[in-house]
């Protein structure tokens, strides 16, 4: 049974022109929309009937599940969410779900209820009873973004938080340090898991030994960012530099590092991971790895309205590159 990939391919553009184009035909180009209807008829495609139920009662809102809305990764990412369902008359609902499935529940009853056509989870939660008598036979319109779960064929966007970790070590052993502490996230989320991967593979592609004495679990926040650094240094250990998991916990980190009177970099270098508005404005400015938050919304919003159209052709997973960003946190160790 074709599909909107194969209308894509036979018709030489994008999934999501394809999407486009069945959604709001109105917002492509004559010529490209003959090209798709013309595919359509040589391939007689006809949407599957968890796409045809979906726009017999659509309520044209999407729901975004999201742990808290403390972090500044959370509003970057329900910017670019937003982004895109306003461009295709779709309303945003936000749910706050403290990691909890009873708390997700109720929004599983609104996707069951027809009160919304969809979820993009940012918190992974393993689904409950209800979430599985609502799932039923057919698969729910659920998109993920950054959590995801192996063997899972469950639409998904994320960064590869692996190579993300890796190539924050590289460059702080390329500057010579050997003596690497790391603030790890909750290790309940796979993006943490995934980063302390990244993190110790950095360090053994530098020939570095791994120390778990400088090693302490945070959880994400600028508090956790504070306390986690004095753990560190009441531990006695020494160390040059240190990678926070995310930004918040590096802008703790060097304010814990400034109460103990030590200076960042000049004594302690300090790099993150995620590139949040206010990292350049920090003092100094934070070296850290970016990732693209908002065009993560984007791209998440895009998969529920493709998956609305076509749950069996939709794209499956879509991963986004990161970079890594220098500035004034790191610099090689002083002798």
């Amino acid at each position: 049974m074709a599909n909107i990939k194969d209308i894509a391919a036979m018709a030489g553009v994008s999934i999501a022109t394809v999407s486009r184009a069945l959604r709001q035909p109105g917002l492509v180009k004559d010529k490209t929309a003959a090209k798709i209807e013309e595919a359509i008829r040589e391939l007689d495609y006809k949407p599957n009937l968890v796409a045809a139920s979906l726009r017999r009662q659509k309520a044209d809102a999407v729901i975004i599940a999201v742990p808290s809305i403390h972090n500044p990764f959370t509003s970057s990412f329900v910017e670019g969410v937003e982004n895109v369902a306003r461009e295709n008359g779709t309303k945003v609902l936000l749910a706050i779900t403290e990691s909890r499935s009873d708390l997700l529940d109720r929004h599983y009853e609104m996707i069951a209820g027809k009160q919304a056509d969809g979820m993009i989870l940012l918190d992974l939660i393993e689904p409950s009873d209800l979430a599985r008598k609502v799932a039923g036979a057919s698969p729910l319109p659920i998109v993920l973004a950054c959590e995801y779960q192996d063997g899972k064929d469950q639409p998904r966007v994320r960064v590869n938080d692996v190579d993300a970790a890796a190539d924050a070590a590289a460059h702080i052993a390329g500057l010579g340090h050997t003596r690497i502490a790391c603030l790890s996230g909750p290790s309940v989320q796979r993006m943490s898991r995934d980063r302390q991967r990244g993190f110790r593979l950095g360090l053994r592609r530098a020939g570095l030994e791994l120390a778990e004495d400088l090693i302490v679990a945070g959880d994400y926040s600028l508090q956790s960012g504070v306390e986690s650094t004095f753990a560190l240094l009441d531990r006695g250990h020494p160390f040059t530099a240190i990678l926070c998991e995310n930004d918040e916990m590096a802008l703790g980190a060097i304010h814990a590092l400034a109460v103990r009177g030590l200076r960042v970099p000049q004594d302690v270098s300090v790099i993150g991971i995620d590139n949040m508005r206010f990292a350049a404005f920090s003092n100094p400015a934070l070296t850290t790895v970016s990732l693209p938050t908002t065009a993560i919304g984007e791209q998440a919003m895009r998969l529920m309205l493709d998956f609305a159209i076509d749950a069996d052709g939709a794209c499956r997973e879509i991963i986004l590159p990161h970079q890594l960003i220098k500035r004034e946190s790191t610099c090689p160790p002083q002798a």
